[in-house]
């Protein structure tokens, strides 16, 4: 359970943070879109976690991976910007936030239970 300071620090990291994927995204990976979804930070606020989503590429893993190699780089800009409301910087560490592409699947197998079922009942009332 995240205390309301965590909670209030990583909603400060994660606008920031997106203002800095708006602004120079591009630089890091040209044509996609990137989403801060979720920010998790430690108790003592200096590691934070971070989930992005990403639009319009076809490897996540790979783009991750780059966002991942640039760490430092963003988090010298984060710094500053949040120089005079934080004490520490975070280390920032990026996962892919992969909760669209679960609720995709989860819609797909429910949509196979619907037809299964579907098709059960009009077999039980023809037979």
């Amino acid at each position: 359970m995240e205390s309301k300071r965590q909670q209030k620090f990583a909603g400060m990291l994660q606008e920031e943070l997106a203002s800095i994927f708006q602004r120079e995204g591009a630089a890091y990976l040209p044509n996609t879109l990137v989403t801060i979804t979720k920010v998790r930070v430690s108790p003592d606020l200096a590691v934070a976690k971070v989930y992005l989503s990403f639009l319009n590429t076809n490897n996540t893993g790979l783009s991750v991976a780059t966002v991942n190699s640039h760490s430092s780089e963003i988090r010298y800009k984060l710094g500053s910007r949040i120089r005079h409301q934080a004490r520490v910087v975070p280390t920032l560490t990026f996962f892919v936030d992969d909760t669209n592409e679960y609720v995709e699947h989860m819609d797909k197998i429910f949509d196979k239970i619907a037809k299964e079922r579907k098709d059960t009942d009009e077999e039980t009332e023809n037979g």
